[in-house]
């Protein structure tokens, strides 16, 4: 009997072999179509995990990863402990959430304002101006902030000069340095951003509306009881993405606006593994600050996750 079993367990794990290998076949094209895909998520994100065990050891290039030393969480520890670790922390924090108060809610409002608007040319004018900045690259995007807000020849500063009024020193202040970074990444992804709301607002039933305008509603009453609930689902998992990134703050444009008079609000984590790991080949120390990021931001994701499933249907998972 037991025999028998093991004899139908093989066969239908064969059978279930079979079929899948036939599947595979029959779709080859679409698994030819997805191998680019697969093979840079392989290669680039998960092959280069392997690294990882250097947070936990001390390591030297010559000896290579697996000859080097393992010292445990000797990293960690002289990163929590270290005097600028909460500064870190907080220009991260403050600079994400201060991105995500003003960035995120933007792209939802404009796609409704979109979405009311019936002057082809004008909607299609005012769309092609606002995704415009999406596609300056983050060196020249620098560039311009800095000639923009220049002290000298800025052309914001002379405009403020010109109103009679005394500008503040956007560059070199740690105060406005936040400011000038959300303000510019909003300019330049807002009008991008409304892309996935808008296709979302494409599937609105029409007859929601014209039911709606038969019982008298207005066109704001039907954008705030129709079209907007219909994106809620969008919303949601655009939020638990943008949570889940919320520590994965992009150096690039800080590490091009920082400078010694701004350090003190513009020194966030990212720049730091930077300096640490790339300028002074500080390379266990610097991927244990950059791990310790990674696993924050997992955190925040798994939790704004199950937040979102318990108060309503929308999830990642």
């Amino acid at each position: 009997m037991k025999g028998k079993r093991q004899l139908t367990a093989v066969s239908g794990n064969h059978l279930k072999n079979k079929s899948l290998g036939k599947r595979i076949w029959q779709n080859w094209e679409l698994y030819l179509f997805m191998a680019p895909a697969l093979l840079y998520f392989l290669v680039f994100h998960y092959g280069p995990m392997y690294g990882i065990q250097i947070a936990f050891k001390n390591f030297i290039p010559s000896k290579g990863i697996t000859g080097s030393p393992w010292v445990g969480f000797e990293h960690f520890e002289r990163f929590f402990n270290s005097y600028y670790f909460w500064d870190l922390l907080w220009n991260t924090f403050s600079i994400s959430f201060y991105e995500l108060a003003i960035g995120f809610p933007l792209p939802i409002i404009l796609a409704l304002a979109f979405n009311e608007v019936r002057n082809g040319p004008f909607k299609k004018t005012v769309q092609t101006v606002t995704y415009a900045p999406h596609f300056i690259s983050v060196v020249v995007m620098a560039g311009m902030i800095i000639t923009f807000l220049s002290p000298s020849t800025g052309m914001i500063v002379r405009f403020i000069e010109l109103l009679g009024m005394e500008p503040a020193a956007f560059l070199t202040d740690p105060a406005w340095f936040k400011t000038v970074y959300v303000l510019s990444g909003v300019w330049q992804s807002t009008g991008w951003g409304t892309i996935i709301y808008l296709a979302a607002l494409s599937g609105v039933d029409p007859q929601l509306h014209e039911a709606a305008i038969v019982d008298g509603a207005s066109r704001f009453k039907r954008m705030l009881h129709i079209n907007l609930p219909t994106i809620v689902p969008t919303i949601t998992i655009m939020l638990i993405l943008n949570m889940g990134n919320i520590l994965g703050l992009g150096f690039e444009k800080i590490l091009l606006l920082q400078n010694s008079l701004n350090m003190e609000a513009s020194d966030v984590i990212s720049t730091y593994v930077y300096r640490a790991g790339l300028v002074n080949a500080q390379y266990s120390f610097s991927t244990a600050v950059g791990l310790f990021n990674s696993v924050v931001n997992v955190i925040l994701l798994v939790t704004v996750n199950k937040i979102a499933k318990r108060t309503s249907e929308n999830s990642l998972w």
